[in-house]
């Protein structure tokens, strides 16, 4: 992965949030998600090395870095603008409900654990 595409996975969070361009998932895979996943993403614990994504943020393709940069620099904007506010109690593309800390925890997280692997 380069940083175009590091990028445009990172942006990928933020278009469940912003964009309907992702499915929403469905029964069993729902329920894993919530039970399995939940805990670990907007959980206080750092992300572990190496760790499996969903297939919507696997980027293989080649991506503009300064697309992807201004991508994620609008959607931090964005996400500061509206709030903790906004995020309490806002129900997640693939969690339920969470509360603005575990949004918090879910934005920061993410984007530390790739901006971390490129020395950023």
């Amino acid at each position: 992965m380069d940083v175009g595409q590091m990028l445009a996975h990172c942006n990928v969070t933020y278009e469940y949030v912003y964009d309907n361009k992702h499915p929403q998932p469905k029964g069993l895979k729902k329920f894993i998600l919530k039970k399995f996943v939940k805990p670990i993403v907007v959980g206080e614990k750092t992300y572990p090395k190496n760790s499996r994504t969903a297939p919507e943020f696997v980027i293989t393709d080649e991506k503009e870095f300064e697309i992807e940069k201004n991508r994620i620099i609008d959607h931090i904007k964005k996400t500061q603008e509206l709030g903790a506010n906004h995020f309490d109690n806002k129900e997640s593309h693939s969690f339920g409900k969470l509360t603005s800390a575990e949004w918090n925890n879910m934005f920061v997280k993410h984007l530390d654990h790739h901006l971390g692997q490129f020395g950023v």
